[in-house]
């Protein structure tokens, strides 16, 4: 039998993957969870209108699939249901500009598409008995004390032809509404200063089109887990990934951030294929039968806002998920941050347990940033590579261009020989798995860069004054992040 230790209800904005994943949590410490969508919910696993990104390849990484299976166990049980391949023992092909790595893919991960996931997880969620939805509703703003410090609810508009209005009272209010989140501009109105977000000016592009594989080739399904023909800067080529998701479907992305945005018309889609630097994915499509034309989806910045900074901040609200922080989707780590945050608001609410404390919310809000901080450097530090990109904002390690030349030779080094102790950490801090510290620590940059004659260019620029080490000056140089988020 469930004890809430925190008597009373909790609105949950938005009803994407981080609302789902919310409401499980708070569904153990409140009687009653109401989860508020703008969209009609899909009777079926279809994409939801407000979500366009959702056309677009998604993946777990074995952190996010990990923290998903404790909260929803058995899930992918029910993604084999819906006819998901797993990557067990299939072949990757991997190629950036410093050579490709071709190996055996050893976990069983499933692949599916967003829509097949909300899905699944939707109907978990619909199942626990104090959790409900209130779907075609308008969250249009927040309501509070008189003094403004507490939030109590959040005003809802009807999308229906009678635009109702109603005041929904609540304990606590989390606003999981993603890319459409209003909170920034709420909070200005309720005479709140919030600090400017940092921006990542990025101008991605993306282009995708599905594919049906005929049955004399379904045997690639058994074959291929995933092709990744990764970009080159220099170049300023395409991205393009190849793998496959329910019902015998395969999906192809072309990418590119910088303001060169990848084809929608398929014609000059499939002639892109043919120009990325390896035919093999334009080769394994060819006898495909297209069952979509290419979708597009751009993103003009990447932002991350500094909500923990704030000096004050009303009691009875939260925020996660893509209204606090959003990422390149090309590295697929926004779901994973997802769980790992929705994991760290589970904790904070068991050590209150249901006890009122002081400045709580704002606890909850600098760690689930100590979440998002590593995902959104690494984001950047990569995009920050293609011309026309630009950040801008306070973290003064996004100005670091040691960092970024280092994290480049380490990916060298990584795939051009290859070395795959190198290349398992760099995969694992890519997928949130281990720590940045893993490739971000004296040692280890000491050992890469002396492997080169690019890396010790580099050792030679570091002024070693004062009878310091270089490995004590490197210390100082390279990022830091905290180690909490990734204590499993």
């Amino acid at each position: 039998m469930t004890t809430y230790f925190n008597k009373g209800k909790a609105i949950v904005i938005g009803g994407g993957m981080g609302g789902l994943m919310t409401a499980r949590i708070l569904s153990d410490h409140y009687d009653e969870v109401l989860i508020v969508e703008k969209d009609d919910i899909p009777s079926g696993p279809d994409v939801r209108s407000g979500t366009p990104q959702a056309f677009h390849p998604h993946r777990f990484t074995t952190r996010g699939k990990t923290i998903t299976e404790r909260l929803f166990p058995g899930f992918e049980h029910d993604l084999l249901e819906q006819g998901t391949p797993s990557s067990l023992n299939k072949e990757v092909f991997f190629m950036n500009q410093h050579g490709s790595l071709e190996m055996k893919y050893d976990r069983n991960d499933l692949k599916f598409s967003r829509a097949v996931l909300e899905w699944v997880i939707r109907q978990r969620v619909k199942a626990i008995p104090n959790v409900r939805f209130l779907s075609k509703h308008n969250v249009i703003g927040l309501l509070t004390t008189p003094d403004r410090t507490t939030v109590t609810g959040v005003q809802v508009r009807s999308r229906d032809q009678s635009k109702h209005e109603d005041a929904l009272t609540a304990d606590l209010v989390i606003d999981t509404s993603g890319r459409s989140s209003k909170l920034s501009g709420w909070l200005k109105d309720l005479n709140y200063k919030v600090p400017e977000p940092d921006l990542l000016k990025v101008f991605l592009g993306y282009s995708t089109r599905r594919y049906k594989v005929p049955s004399h080739l379904t045997h690639l399904i058994d074959k291929w887990d995933v092709i990744n023909l990764q970009g080159q800067p220099d170049s300023g080529t395409y991205t393009g990934i190849f793998s496959f998701i329910e019902d015998q479907t395969a999906e192809v992305l072309l990418y590119r951030p910088g303001g060169k945005y990848p084809p929608t018309d398929a014609a000059e889609f499939e002639l892109a294929l043919e120009k990325l630097p390896s035919p093999i994915i334009s080769e394994i499509v060819h006898d495909f039968d297209p069952i979509t034309s290419p979708r597009g989806f751009r993103v003009p910045e990447l932002y991350c806002h500094r909500y923990e900074q704030m000096s004050r901040w009303p009691a009875g609200l939260l925020v996660l998920g893509d209204a606090y922080c959003i990422y390149d989707p090309i590295f697929g780590q926004g779901m994973t941050v997802v769980a790992m945050a929705a994991e760290i608001l589970e904790a904070c609410l068991l050590e209150r347990r249901g006890e009122e404390r002081f400045d709580w919310e704002q606890g909850v809000l600098r760690r689930i940033k100590e979440a998002i901080e590593p995902a959104f450097w690494l984001n950047c530090t990569a995009d920050l590579r293609w011309e026309g990109v630009e950040y801008k904002g306070t973290d003064s390690n996004m100005g670091n261009a040691f960092s970024r030349e280092y994290m480049e030779l380490f990916l060298k080094q990584a795939t051009s020989k290859p070395d795959w102790r190198l290349y398992g950490l760099y995969w694992g801090v890519n997928t949130l798995s281990i720590s940045p510290r893993h490739i971000f620590n004296p040692q280890t940059a000491v050992q890469v860069l002396s492997s080169s004659d690019e890396g010790m260019r580099l050792l030679s620029m570091i002024k070693v004054e004062d009878e310091r080490s270089v490995e004590a000056i490197l210390e100082e140089m390279l990022p830091r992040f905290s180690e909490t988020p990734f204590e499993q």
